[in-house]
């Protein structure tokens, strides 16, 4: 009975439609960096992934994260991975295995998920998802049934999440 304890509210979720070919993407981890040094566990960032067709190696950066993910490092190859888009778009694949290995993860096993394709349903799920809601681009945020577009400008977006989260964090008023 312990675990239902009334007075903890559910944690907000702020879900980052992101792309790891995307300059913009890029950009936007600062931003996400930012919010996480000020919620840490009292807001939920949740990776989706939309690869655009543009990129020809976002497909399977996504698979590659998601593999990063399951072995416990998502967010950190996220980053590792969009702090370096010049070398994915010149190297392709064997640059995910590479960024894979210097973080300390299987790097074997990423090769073999790109490989054997275990995530793609992961990936094909979220971009049907994000078309479903209107993403059209990379980076989207989506926190409280609210969609804000980072790929047109990132001016005041972090600034509008944290408004919504404190709003959601702050619980229903009346």
């Amino acid at each position: 009975m312990s675990d239902s304890s009334p007075a903890r509210p559910a944690v907000p979720v702020l879900d980052v439609w992101c792309e790891l070919q995307c300059p913009d993407c890029r950009t936007a981890l600062d931003d996400l960096r930012a919010l996480r040094a000020r919620y840490g566990d009292r807001l939920e960032l949740r990776l989706r992934h939309f690869p655009l067709e543009k990129h020809k190696h976002a497909f399977a950066a996504a698979q590659a994260a998601e593999e990063a993910l399951e072995q416990g490092r998502g967010w950190e190859y996220v980053e590792a991975v969009l702090g370096r888009v010049e070398e994915l778009d010149r190297k392709g694949e064997p640059f995910l295995v590479e960024v894979a290995r210097e973080l300390g993860l299987d790097a074997e096993e990423v090769d073999t998920a790109l490989i054997d394709g275990r995530h793609i349903l992961i990936v094909d799920a979220d971009q049907a998802e994000g078309r479903a809601i209107g993403v059209t681009g990379t980076p989207t945020y989506v926190i409280g049934g609210e969609r804000l577009d980072g790929g047109r400008s990132q001016e005041g977006l972090r600034e509008r999440v944290e408004e919504i989260a404190d709003r959601l964090l702050a619980g229903p008023t009346g």
